[in-house]
């Protein structure tokens, strides 16, 4: 009886312990405040909503499938990707990544890959009861037609509502009386239908024209109304000297009447350049926020927050001086940590909405039943390169500084298989365990893939190889696993922004270092439009049959 009192007040101290640890960790979680960038990875074009006590935010992935990814968040710290808008689009074999040919071999519509194109800008809306989506991709013709999507949930599933024609970086807006209107382009707007599938006759109208030094576009448009004003907030590129990309807003109390006009965000943030384009919200309690992207080179575009003023009727993002905090108060305490970026040891049987494929994949042949506990990936055709390759499983890398690596077994992989790891985008640092006959070379190669401005259409992919070492002997028997590890490095200061460095285990253990050291990452409007990707490959050169069983993705991203 003794020794059972005894174990009971240890019980009782350790149970103690474990509640003055939880309490202790939620203090330091409500202590902790949100620093920018709010999200450091790439998450452009936003669009943001609030739902009862839930902030719901999108984005654009181009060609990366599913599509339009939909983040959830409490408190606009913590945010957790809950859902896409579309598993794939369809309307051309580009998004299969279908053609491998040579460009001069190639013919039809369907020629080219959707790099850098694809979703663009998505609009979220709720209303009666439904979320509303529309998007337009970059692209011409019937691929560049709108779609208009619905669902019960923000979690989905979403389907197709309408499909009405090309609207560029547009907002869907439904007035106080439900009437919908569609605001795009540079300060173009229509009133649809109140069944959201035509246009309204002779309702398409400029409610503004640019300024003079507005040599680029006005685009991003985000519409809200607030205390019965309309509000239309657009990225404005300015060229004159003195002047920069800034936020602008203009606002009218009669969609009819004439729309007056500020800039509400003029700010350079973290010794990056300025930024712009995003939306703002409103909290149950009343106060707004802010969310705007800012261009930071390799990673992509980030998501930054800013409290936002009601001065003189309008609403100016910023601090007291109208800039980008570093560090604001958090919105809502105790909130458990999410993330966009997560590790994976691949033991469910649906794919964790954390990935995204380069392109649609090819549903037979990736597996996570086929062997439990793994993600197999299987050749599916031959390709000439990564660029062509399906099913490069994708994530967003992180700032400041973030790791990712992978276990493979490798046993089953045939002549002319190519399997490994990559920073992947325009410019990629590829790891490739390249079989050989009876050989394994592991490479580390730098290459550089050209596109045609229209088809987007690989034509070239130049391939430096840096550095390459053979594992056959160290790869032989029941077992050959082979550990891959990509470190990313963001930081503006110690000379290496941008940098990639790869490395190589036998055991999970023991790491080398292997190919180019800093690696420089670009990110590339012209050709992927996108930050750079950790991407999980295996594809075939001469014959289709091989493949490889990934054990786990482990990451890891440093504080801000």
């Amino acid at each position: 009886m003794t020794n059972l009192i005894y174990k009971a007040k240890q019980l009782a101290a350790l149970l103690i312990l474990s509640m003055m640890s939880t309490i202790a960790m939620a203090q330091i979680e409500r202590d902790t405040p949100i620093k920018n960038p709010m999200l450091w990875a790439d998450v452009p074009d936003p669009d943001v909503i609030r739902v009862g006590d839930t902030f719901y935010l999108v984005s654009t992935t181009m060609h990366l499938m599913p599509g339009a990814p939909v983040m959830a968040s409490k408190d606009l710290k913590n945010w957790e990707t809950v859902g896409y808008i579309f598993d794939r689009l369809t309307d051309s074999p580009k998004y299969d990544l279908a053609f491998s040919l040579p460009l001069d071999q190639q013919q039809g519509e369907g020629v080219g890959t959707v790099y850098g194109r694809g979703q663009w800008a998505t609009s979220l809306k709720y209303h009666d009861g439904k979320f509303w989506a529309l998007l337009a991709p970059n692209e011409q013709g019937r691929m560049g037609d709108t779609y208009i999507f619905t669902a019960p949930k923000a979690e989905g599933p979403w389907t197709i509502h309408s499909r009405l024609r090309h609207f560029h970086d547009a907002t869907l807006f439904f007035d106080d009386d439900g009437t919908p209107y569609v605001f795009f382009g540079t300060g173009e707007m229509c009133q649809l239908t109140r069944d959201l599938k035509g246009v309204v006759e002779g309702s398409q109208r400029n409610y503004f024209r640019r300024e003079a030094d507005e040599t680029g576009l006005l685009e991003g448009t985000r519409v809200i109304k607030h205390q019965g004003t309309y509000y239309a907030l657009l990225i404005s590129h300015v060229y004159a000297p003195g002047r920069h990309r800034r936020e602008v807003c203009y606002r009218t109390k009669d969609l009819n009447a004439t729309w007056e006009k500020t800039t509400v965000l003029e700010s350079d943030f973290g010794g990056f350049g300025y930024l712009a384009q995003g939306t703002i919200v409103d909290t149950k309690e009343g106060d707004w926020y802010g969310i705007m992207f800012q261009d930071r080179g390799g990673v992509g575009r980030v998501l930054t927050l800013s409290p936002v003023r009601w001065i003189d009727g309008w609403p100016m993002l910023g601090d007291e001086n109208y800039r980008v905090p570093e560090i604001m108060r958090p919105y809502k305490s105790g909130q458990p940590v999410t993330a966009i970026v997560k590790s994976d040891d691949f033991d469910q049987t649906k794919l964790g909405l954390h990935w995204q494929w380069n392109h649609n994949p090819v549903d037979n042949a990736w597996s996570l039943t086929e062997r439990p506990g793994y993600m197999r990936l299987k050749t599916s055709r031959v390709v000439p390169n990564l660029y062509l390759a399906p099913n490069t499983l994708t994530q967003r890398m992180e700032g400041p500084t973030c790791s990712g690596y992978i276990c493979i077994d490798v046993s089953k992989m045939a002549d002319g298989d190519c399997a490994g790891l990559t920073a992947f985008n325009g410019d990629s640092g590829v790891l490739t365990l390249k079989k050989k006959g009876k050989t394994l070379v592991l490479e580390m190669s730098e290459q550089v893939v050209t596109l045609t401005n229209r088809e987007k259409a690989v034509t070239k992919v130049d391939e430096k190889m840096v550095e390459s070492v053979d594992l056959t002997k160290q790869l032989k028997g029941k077992t050959q696993n082979l550990w891959l590890r990509l470190d990313g490095d963001f930081r503006r200061e110690g000379g290496n922004r941008d940098a990639a460095n790869f490395f190589y285990s036998l055991d999970g253990e023991q790491w080398t270092q292997i190919g180019t050291k800093n690696y420089r990452m670009v990110f590339d409007y012209r050709r992927f439009f996108m930050g750079s990707k950790f991407g999980i490959f295996n594809y075939a050169t001469k014959k289709t049959g091989g493949y490889i069983d990934v054990d786990f993705f482990k990451y890891e991203c440093s504080e801000k």
